[in-house]
């Protein structure tokens, strides 16, 4: 493990017990191909056998933390099953890693962003800080986790909003829904969630542990109720003539992002 390379991803080991996982595309906003994709699944699945690792945190390079799936790499024919199995594989790896795991989010969180940021046991993040499902605006369903994330933590009504209309909420108003745990002072989240992270890897193991898989059961639930057919529509509307003309775009808005104009 020590040793090992994931495309897109750094992860640094600390001798306190705390590892940090490192979105790293910086010039995309570290947005997210299918070898990223592929390097997510398994880097939870590693650390999560690996001993030493007591607590994780995730972030992003650069002035983002993830912008999405890569457009370009989605729109390459890894046929819907494998899509799908690689989505759902992504979720069920980071529920059941027994390590806390942290999210510090430095800058925009959208689409599988947002759904990996929001997937995490404990979220900071820094007060420029966004989150949006766009799934909408690129003319597909929420279908990466999305539909089952969003609505536990702001409430069926609240979410619908966000996931049809693809809007932003800051991190201020995400930590007031109780979407979030905190905003930080900008350019220590992940000072911040790394020292949040040192706690929890030094305190009672086995009590951490079965707590977080207490309450990942009432997530599991969720995941177990609506993922498989949120990714079967998402397939669905991912080759009709909408996705093709809302495609062009979210490109548009993609490339806003990496001039900083979002």
């Amino acid at each position: 493990m020590t040793d090992k390379t994931y495309k897109g991803l750094l992860v640094e080991k600390r001798t306190s017990g705390v590892a940090v996982i490192t979105l790293n595309r910086p010039e995309i906003l570290n947005a997210i191909d299918w070898p990223m994709h592929a390097a997510l699944e398994e880097v939870f699945v590693d650390l999560d056998n690996d001993p030493t690792v007591k607590a994780i945190v995730l972030t992003g390079a650069g002035r983002g933390f993830c912008s999405g799936g890569d457009q370009n790499a989605l729109d390459d024919d890894v046929g819907t099953i494998s899509a799908t199995r690689s989505g759902r594989h992504l979720i069920r790896n980071m529920l059941e890693l027994e390590s806390p795991l942290i999210a510090a989010v430095n800058g925009v969180a959208v689409g599988l962003g947002a759904t990996l940021a929001l997937f995490c046991d404990v979220v900071f993040a820094e007060p420029a800080a966004r989150f949006a499902d766009t799934h909408v605006t690129a003319g597909v369903v929420a279908g990466d986790g999305g539909a089952t994330i969003w609505p536990l933590l702001l409430g069926p009504v609240r979410a619908k909003h966000y996931l049809m209309t693809g809007d932003f909420i800051s991190a201020e108003d995400a930590a007031a829904a109780g979407m979030i745990n905190k905003v930080v002072p900008e350019g220590t989240v992940v000072e911040h969630a790394i020292r949040y992270a040192e706690m929890l890897a030094s305190g009672p193991r086995d009590a951490i542990i079965w707590t977080k898989y207490a309450v990942n059961k009432l997530i599991k639930e969720q995941v177990h109720l609506n993922l498989d057919t949120a990714a079967a529509l998402e397939m669905l509307t991912f080759n009709s003539p909408e996705r093709r003309d809302a495609v062009s775009t979210f490109r548009e808005k993609r490339k806003r992002f990496a001039e900083g104009g979002y």
